[in-house]
């Protein structure tokens, strides 16, 4: 089983989510390969990885908000601090996301549904450029 691998980098400019679909389009559709299995995987750990709607930004928008509430920034809920108040909240919103997705490929094109897109989910307030590896076990 021949296997394929990509580097992504993702950057970003604070909390939110970042689609980064077309690229991975791009890069399966390179690899000229008809059936097979993607992982996408993210080498951070205040940031994470999630499929979600690409069709109206409130969506993401909503996401983002819901997670500020569910992880707010206050240093006294908190005992990792040393890094900053978005940290902790970071990692924590990491966990609950996720950092592995698996994406069938059928007929050399990923599986997603009509309104899916890929997405790096920021969890820290300033800009960082996250890291996104492509694996491909073609059939």
């Amino acid at each position: 089983m021949p296997h394929y691998t990509h580097r992504l980098d993702v950057p970003t400019q604070g909390k939110g989510l970042y689609e980064f679909t077309s690229q991975a389009v791009r890069w399966v559709a390179a690899c000229n390969v008809t059936t097979g299995l993607l992982t996408v995987f993210i080498q951070h750990t205040s940031a994470s990885l999630t499929i979600q709607e690409n069709a109206d930004p409130d969506v993401t928008l909503d996401l983002n908000d819901h997670f500020e509430r569910l992880a707010p920034e206050n240093n006294k809920l908190y005992r990792h601090t040393i890094e900053g108040p978005d940290d902790m909240p970071a990692h924590i919103r990491a966990a609950l996301t996720g950092v592995q997705l698996s994406i069938p490929v059928l007929g050399g094109r990923m599986a997603l549904g009509t309104w899916q897109g890929l997405y790096v989910f920021e969890h820290r307030a300033h800009p960082h450029r996250r890291s996104v590896i492509l694996h491909l076990l073609a059939d």
